[in-house]
């Protein structure tokens, strides 16, 4: 046994620049806004609408850690960004049902600031889609 043995500990690493980037911002606005629409929803006391943003908020804030700890790399089973596409796709849509049915059938004033974030999440959640879509390249060399 030697004297300068060291722990043999897999360390995690902090992406600092993914926070930097335009889809850090993305994901950390996405974050927000759902947070803010859970609030709203919250207030009004409305549980279908309460758990459709904390579901949206609990996924996006699990993909933004998974690219936040670089374990997109090492779990290596799945194409997270892909993934990452189909959930700002849903996301999206999901969130734009949600705000249209809460500003139709309720007239409480906290449930329509909900519904109006709700619809800037949905703005969001498909500039995500998007930009990460354009990156993904199919049947392409990496460079």
């Amino acid at each position: 046994m030697s004297a300068k043995e060291e722990p043999s500990s897999a360390t995690i690493e902090l992406n600092a620049a993914f926070l930097k980037s335009v889809r850090g911002g993305l994901k950390i606005a996405e974050i927000a806004v759902a947070f803010v629409a859970f609030l709203c929803y919250a207030v009004a006391s409305r549980p279908p609408y309460i758990a459709a943003t904390l579901i949206e908020l609990l996924i996006t804030g699990g993909l933004l850690l998974l690219y936040l700890f670089n374990l997109h790399k090492t779990l290596t089973f799945f194409f997270w960004p892909l993934i990452d596409v189909f959930n700002s796709c849903f996301a999206s849509v999901f969130m734009s049902i949600v705000s249209v049915v809460a500003l139709s059938t309720d007239t409480l004033k906290a449930t329509t600031a909900g519904a109006i974030v709700g619809f800037m999440g949905a703005i969001l959640w498909g500039a995500d889609g998007l930009l990460l879509y354009q990156k993904i390249t199919f049947n392409q060399r990496r460079t």
